[in-house]
């Protein structure tokens, strides 16, 4: 059945394909230069209403079709979108954006005769105001709380200013406005849509709306009123379309890719990443030449987290509550060998913090983490009361399915120093829930950047978070001290370094085990350019072509 499933799947894709070029001028007979960018998703798209980007999924089909007030660059820096420029209150309480005066809405049935209208400050208002709204029922709607008030917070003072009103100086705000939740979208759509703005998007991006057929294929054409040019004064973007097809095995993703029938590939499973990369995270010598791999660090750590909060039964009745425990348990095993043999050196191991490398307040010489020191893990025990791990009761460790190699890999190195860790493999939804009811003392997790500021990984431990994201909820005052001089200080420098204040609080109490600082990993056809990789994993195709 599954044979049968996949040949339908592919005959399907063919199809759609066969349409795409019909509709562009870029079929298998064209010569007349129109591209087709190709790319599967495994997980699907739920919602192209950017009210809904969560995951990664919706998040790049989202951001071909929308634009923020302002995006990040290569290096993680904020840099102009639709707004040109900007200036702060000295209190840094406001800011003020100037917006693009050129920008246009995409030509939709929407505005009178079908064509788009010109985006103003109102729009923006309107958008992130909707984030905010019960009724939107966005999972972004947190991402304002606290900081502002909907009403007063987002002023339109004329057609092409927009204001923004915090309460307090909140420095990562310019990464939050930068996040697709924060796309910029026309009212009319949602007035005539409603609820069915999720499969009737209308933005300002490099390419709109042409199919989606859910299940099988979403379909993109070219904005040919895109505003943005390349330093040569060439409208953006060079590609006519992107094709996004929908097929669940990752294997059957690899065969199309080598096939020729798919551009690009974002990661690798498991179980064929032998086959392709070696130990040291590099092509075999017999796939050189027939695709590039791409590498690039990740703002995603995975780790494993212990509650924290004593007052908790849980946490009462565990020796996980020892925080000599907790050290031994991240001294006790090998990051480095994990990485090579169950990673195939994708990543680095995480014995720097808890703050991934990749961010500009990474520094592994300020900030030292955990080795590999089994003697000292030993000795840890013994002060701890636990000789040789005599008297330490069974530790159960819940882990998701992908990870459970991982979690199985870490138990069984602690056995050697006389840790005994049963490991749980339950489903991810399961959890989830688990761990946000506090109920989950010791358990598999990851935590992937919102935007690019070492903020939005020490806020997991800030004490008056709830979960998510503080989901070991510690609560440590000289660390919660810290955060809120972080957040009011504007020199980098300064700011910085309170980071690293604050993630070596993490370091000596350990409420978490980091595993290691992830890393994309991307395959690309040799006749695709420009496609550029960065520390959020954002898949950007404004500038990327494909010789023919």
């Amino acid at each position: 059945m599954k044979s049968y499933y996949c040949q339908a799947f592919i005959v399907r894709i063919l199809f759609i394909a066969l349409l795409v070029g019909m509709m562009t001028g870029c079929g298998p007979q064209a010569n007349n230069g129109k591209q087709v960018f190709r790319y599967n998703q495994v997980e699907g798209i739920t919602s192209l209403d950017p009210a809904f980007a969560r995951n990664q999924s919706v998040i790049w089909a989202v951001r071909q079709v929308y634009n923020t007030l302002v995006e990040p660059d290569d290096q993680l820096q904020m840099r102009p979108s639709l707004a040109s420029h900007w200036e702060e209150s000295e209190d840094h309480r406001v800011i003020t954006f100037h917006l693009r005066t050129d920008v246009y809405f995409q030509d939709n049935d929407i505005f009178p005769d079908g064509k788009g209208r010109k985006m103003t400050a109102a729009d923006v208002v309107y958008s992130l105001r909707r984030i905010m709204d019960p009724v939107t029922a966005s999972p972004g709607a947190w991402i304002f709380n606290s900081r502002l008030d909907k009403d007063s917070g987002f002023v339109a003072l004329n057609d092409s200013t927009f204001q923004l009103r915090l309460f307090q100086p909140f420095h990562p705000i310019l990464g939050i406005l930068s996040m697709q939740y924060c796309s910029v979208i026309p009212h009319e759509a949602v007035e005539k849509y409603g609820k069915d703005f999720r499969n009737h998007p209308c933005g300002t991006g490099p390419f709109q709306y042409f199919l989606w057929d859910e299940g099988q294929a979403l379909v993109l054409h070219r904005n040919p009123h895109y505003f943005e040019k390349d330093s040569l004064g060439k409208q953006l973007p060079y590609l006519d379309a992107v094709q996004i097809s929908f097929l669940e095995s990752k294997a059957t993703e690899f065969l199309l890719f080598r096939q020729g029938q798919l551009d690009f590939m974002n990661d690798l499973d498991a179980s064929f990443k032998d086959e392709v990369l070696s130990k040291t995270g590099n092509l075999k010598p017999e796939w050189k030449g027939k695709m590039i791999l791409d590498k690039h660090p990740y703002l995603n750590v995975e780790y494993l987290g212990i509650l924290h909060d004593s007052s908790l039964a849980v946490v009462k009745a565990s020796p996980l509550r020892y925080k000599k425990v907790r050290q031994a348990i991240n001294y006790g095993f090998d990051r480095e060998k994990m990485m090579t043999y169950l990673r195939n050196s994708i990543g680095q191991p995480a014995t720097a913090g808890f703050v991934p490398a990749g961010l500009p307040s990474f520094d592994a010489e300020k900030v030292k983490g955990y080795n590999y020191d089994p003697a000292k893990a030993r000795a840890l025990l013994k002060e701890a009361g636990f000789p040789d791990g005599q008297g330490l009761p069974v530790i159960k460790l819940l882990s998701i399915p992908i990870y459970a190699d991982l979690a199985n890999y870490v138990a069984n190195q602690l056995q050697e120093i006389g840790i005994r860790i049963q490991v749980e493999v339950i489903q991810k939804s399961l959890l989830l829930e688990q761990t946000a009811k506090s109920q989950a003392m010791f358990f598999r997790g990851s935590w992937i950047a919102d935007y690019p500021d070492a903020e939005s990984y020490l806020a997991m431990f800030y004490g008056q978070n709830p979960a998510p994201p503080n989901y070991t909820r510690f609560f440590n005052n000289n660390y919660d001290k810290l955060y809120v001089q972080a957040m009011y200080e504007q020199q980098d420098s300064i700011r910085y370094q309170l980071y690293q204040d604050m993630d070596k609080i993490i370091v000596e109490e350990a409420p978490v085990v980091p595993l290691f600082y992830d890393e994309v990993i991307h395959l690309i056809q040799p006749n695709v350019e420009g496609l550029k990789s960065n520390g959020l994993n954002l898949l950007e195709l404004r500038r990327v072509k494909k010789r023919i």
